[in-house]
């Protein structure tokens, strides 16, 4: 019965409406809509979904919960493995994790897993739904817990700011305390360890929730003045909602117990060697990610109007370019070109597009190659995006005043597959075009920033400049671990949260036996 129930598709917004705004394009699930999409689950007895989603979700068992229309208990089963459901369900690859090895995709479409987590980690916080486990707000003496320690937490801040290492001021954001829908679960009882983490991204702040739910005393440590690392500078907001969704699971992570502490640089402000020898951290969790942006040193990328994706996406997602009431600055003329294939180009030039550029893709290989999502890609031709395939830059060219008027290109086709397993692109001779453009966005890819490597004493870099951590996080240092993009390279949001997990497991055992 179950295979013969078509996929439910999910609402959006009209491509030529969602073109102008920067509002979310999908929907999501109703209630109906979920369940009937839950009813297609085999239930296998080997769950392949399983198996491939990074932070093995008992998905069958949460499906299974929203077949009989218990999203509490859904939320439940789904919170005892991840402490970001509504972030994962929108931007996490599930067509290469979880849906990819669903047995119903061999023959016809595989559940939309996907859209049933975010659905569930939704409906949890509009309808206020408890978890008949007993998850729900948090108790007077939790509350009295949480500001004992964010008091705590920011008496260090202002012991860093008389030193003259930060500028005086508040550096803590409060703890919350709503239903804990993402996080799943309160702050165990303490344990007497505290655990730095650096980097409030996907990585830590998975690693943080296990942590806190285990009993340490954990602070997270952001650079910029908001916590959510890519999530929040990376993402845009037609694609991950910020304060609806992304600041709504970060507070989750806090009622947990855990504090969070911003605009404090590690490597700057204050060192790890700091941190562990002189505010009592016992161990340190490096999930910094990968800020670094690539360009591809050819002739121009310094003329006015040459952006990284970084920049572009941080200017426009972080500082709120896009909205009328701020005045942060964004150029993206009337003509944009980015530069690249994956889900950080079909970013940015979506954001380009509803900036009101004329926005093309710049990619070397076919459109079978990309590695964005289908999905994005998707969504970027019913908006208007232009695609040109088998297209390679070669030089930026500017006008008398130091400002981009064309990007000159040449034709390539492929040749021998790589190291990657893609044909390799091949140039030819000859063929050789310019591109009209105002802009251009490099959307290369990005590597680990090197200054913790480089202020730290015992910690190694690959030749990559990712940290050299086991599978487990465990550095060349002893009490210090890492993981995510600051060890791989930029990867994707669950494969981080996975690393940070594993991570917190590791610093369990490493205290344990310290």
């Amino acid at each position: 019965m179950a295979e013969r129930i078509p996929r439910v598709p999910v609402r959006e917004q009209d491509p030529k409406v969602r073109a102008h705004n920067f509002e979310e394009v999908c929907y999501g699930y109703n209630l109906e809509e979920a369940m009937t999409e839950a009813s297609r689950c085999l239930h296998c007895k080997n769950p392949r979904c399983v198996t491939a989603c990074p932070v093995s979700i008992k998905i069958p068992e949460f499906i299974a919960k929203v077949k009989e229309g218990d999203i509490a208990g859904a939320a439940a089963i789904i919170g005892e493995d991840s402490s970001l459901p509504a972030v994962c369900g929108r931007v996490c690859p599930q067509e290469t994790q979880c849906e990819g090895s669903c047995v119903l995709g061999v023959k016809g479409e595989s559940v939309a897993i996907g859209k049933l987590e975010r659905f569930v980690a939704d409906h949890t916080f509009e309808g206020e739904t408890l978890s008949p486990s007993g998850v729900g707000c948090a108790s007077e003496s939790e509350v009295l817990r949480s500001e004992a320690t964010n008091a705590a937490s920011a008496a260090a801040s202002e012991s860093r700011a008389m030193r003259g290492m930060v500028d005086a001021g508040p550096r803590t954001e409060g703890l919350g305390t709503i239903p804990l829908g993402g996080a799943g679960g309160y702050k165990g009882t303490d344990n007497g360890h505290k655990v730095a983490i650096i980097g409030s991204g996907p990585a830590g702040l998975a690693c943080a929730s296990d942590l806190a739910k285990w009993g340490y005393d954990v602070t997270i440590f952001e650079a910029l003045h908001k916590a959510g690392g890519v999530l929040e500078y990376g993402i845009p907001e037609f694609r991950l909602p910020k304060e609806a969704v992304l600041k709504r699971e970060i507070n989750e992570v806090k009622a947990l117990g855990v504090k969070i502490e911003t605009d404090v640089i590690i490597g700057r402000t204050v060192t790890i060697d700091s941190l562990m020898d002189d505010e009592g951290f016992e161990a340190v969790f490096v999930g910094t990610g990968a800020g670094l942006p690539k360009f591809m040193g050819i002739p121009g990328e310094n003329l006015n109007g040459v952006f990284s994706a970084n920049e572009f996406l941080t200017r426009n997602n972080l500082m709120k370019a896009f909205r009328e009431d701020y005045l942060t600055p964004i150029h993206a003329g009337k003509k944009c070109c980015v530069v690249g294939g994956g889900n950080v180009a079909m970013d940015a030039a979506r954001t380009a597009l509803r900036l009101g550029a004329d926005t093309s893709i710049i990619y070397r290989r076919t459109e079978v190659e990309l590695p964005a999502r289908k999905e994005e890609v998707h969504h970027a031709k019913e908006e208007g995006v232009d695609f040109q395939m088998l297209t390679n830059p070669v030089e930026i060219i500017g006008d008398e005043n130091g400002w981009v008027k064309a990007l000159k290109c040449i034709r390539m086709e492929l040749g021998e597959p790589d190291e990657s397993g893609r044909r390799s692109p091949v140039p030819i001779p000859g063929s050789e075009f310019e591109i009209p453009t105002e802009t251009v966005i490099m959307a290369l890819g990005t590597a680990p920033n090197p200054l913790i490597v480089n202020t730290t004493k015992g910690l190694e870099a690959t030749r990559r400049g990712g940290l050299v951590a086991d599978d487990e996080g465990r550095t060349t240092r002893p009490g210090i671990f890492a993981g995510g993009d600051a060890v791989t390279g930029a990867a994707t949001v669950i494969l981080a949260m996975g690393a940070g997990r594993k991570a917190a497991r590791a610093i369990d055992e490493y205290l344990k036996t310290k």
